[in-house]
């Protein structure tokens, strides 16, 4: 046989051998039954076996893309995060956007929360913030999460979601009503990805320079404006596109129109969290503006489309333990409870290597991570035969720096389960009536009908008169109005 020499055109098998037919199978003689030697065959089919990996079982249906972050105001007083140091600093970033509650096949115009998380690939490291369209959450303590997830997902048994298990939840979950509120109201559909906000949620921490400690909270505000649709509209676009979301952010990016959003942050001293009349901590509350104006920080650019969606939109990993120096949490209890939660999903689907990936590598160290992890699935051993796998060591290894992150956090008092300390304004009714008396009455038509649209369907009379007091509890019209609509729908 003459030698022949492979090309950039060869077809190969994953072991680099030419591949001769890519049309037919092996058979035994013309007609015959399949070859169990024919290994092209039994690659392929095995190779696609596995090209799926477990979805998340939270922000499944996700869409992403890449751009930078560019500094225009000096916070440098707040934070020494390397980042933020130097107003026209750029940060290329990764953000992938997400609905919450549905498989990865849903639809994208549906109501529900949205996922915003956005990878910093600093000079220190990647910083990953992640948040949601909405400033607040449902619950305010992680071990609820598992509960409140399976109610919101699809039933065991009729394979849908049920309006029994969502209400039902959320009658026994009374500091839902705020984020309950918000869902159902004008902003619980975005039109798109890129006419929407994006919020921290939770309260993080910065530290100067000085070593000084304040309490922060993320708002990126769209410069496209906020725009959103209406139940029927998004049943119309769901029905024609489920992908309406994700198509929308791809085509604007290839014709060069890049979203941007505008950074502020609310910056709280540390010294005036204990006595501020809300718990700063609660996931389920906002500071009011008047009490924390927002300040400016920067801008955040998207110019760039994934060229695979599964390796890096589907393996992008985000966790909000992944930090900087100068930007640390806060004794925010949902936010604890994420700091393990995100990255142990990430190790479960995608391994412990995943930040290996090029989605997730850091850009701070060439070749990535600098650190003593080895093996796994997946593992390549770029160290060499030479590097140890152990610390401290004698062989000019990496070392500690010394240096925390973040201030440290005061702590006191006894172990247990406690719950969360009470602040003057603290309940959980306050902040969702002062959010329905903000709305015109329109909006409050709109959110009526939302509320009682799916509360109606509920089977149990206790449940609904659990949920009508809530609303109740939050404004006395808002609760008379849910709960008329809701008595006009059953009589039907």
């Amino acid at each position: 046989m003459s030698k022949r020499v492979l090309t950039a055109r060869t077809l190969t098998t994953e072991s680099g051998a030419p591949v001769a037919d890519n049309q037919n199978s092996a058979t035994a003689g013309v007609g015959g039954p399949l070859l169990l030697q024919d290994q092209h065959l039994l690659e392929k089919l095995a190779r696609f076996n596995r090209e799926r990996i477990p979805e998340r079982v939270v922000h499944a249906r996700g869409s992403g893309a890449y751009g930078h972050f560019e500094v225009t105001d000096d916070v440098t007083g707040y934070t020494c995060a390397d980042f933020l140091n130097t107003i026209g600093k750029r940060t290329e970033v990764f953000v992938r956007f997400s609905t919450v509650a549905d498989s990865l096949g849903g639809a994208d115009a549906v109501r529900d929360p949205r996922g915003f998380a956005v990878k910093f690939y600093t000079e220190e490291g990647n910083y990953d913030l992640v948040g949601n369209n909405t400033p607040v959450f449902f619950i305010k303590d992680p071990i609820k999460f598992p509960d409140f997830i399976h109610s919101q997902k699809r039933d065991p048994f009729t394979g849908r979601q049920e309006p029994d298990n969502v209400w039902d939840f959320w009658a026994h979950s009374p500091e839902a009503t705020h984020q309950v509120t918000w869902l159902m109201g004008d902003r619980g559909i975005p039109a798109s990805y890129r006419h929407m906000n994006g919020y921290g949620s939770h309260t993080y921490q910065w530290t100067n320079a000085e070593g000084e400690a304040f309490f922060v909270k993320y708002h990126f505000k769209t410069n496209q404006g906020i725009r959103c649709l209406s139940t029927e509209q998004a049943q119309e676009i769901a029905g024609k596109d489920p992908n309406s979301h994700q198509t929308d952010l791809l085509q604007a990016i290839e014709r060069g129109v890049h979203p941007s959003w505008t950074l502020y942050v609310q910056i709280m001293p540390a010294a005036e969290a204990a006595d501020y009349r809300f718990n700063p901590f609660d996931v389920t509350k906002v500071w009011p503006h008047k009490d924390y104006p927002l300040q400016r920080v920067g801008r955040l650019v998207l110019d760039r489309n994934p060229d695979n969606v599964f390796a890096e939109v589907e393996q992008a990993a985000f966790s909000p333990n992944n930090f900087v120096p100068g930007i640390g949490p806060s004794p925010d209890k949902m936010l604890q409870g994420r700091l393990f939660a995100y990255a142990d999903a990430h190790r479960y689907r995608l391994g412990v290597n995943h930040t290996k990936l090029a989605v997730n590598a850091p850009k701070a160290v060439p070749g990535g991570a600098n650190n003593y992890g080895r093996d796994g699935f997946m593992a390549s051993n770029p160290q060499g035969r030479h590097a140890k796998n152990y610390e401290p060591n004698s062989y000019d290894g990496p070392v500690e720096t010394g240096r925390p992150l973040s201030a440290p956090l005061a702590v006191s008092g006894h172990t247990g389960t406690h719950e969360a300390p009470l602040h003057s304004k603290d309940d959980d009714f306050f902040q969702a009536g002062e959010l329905y008396r903000l709305m015109s009455r329109e909006e409050k038509q709109r959110l009526v009908a939302n509320i009682a649209g799916g509360l109606s369907q509920v089977s149990r009379d206790d449940v609904i008169e659990k949920n009508l007091a809530h609303f109740h509890a939050a404004d006395p019209d808002y609760g008379r109005r849910v709960e008329e609509a809701v008595r006009a729908l059953r009589e039907d």
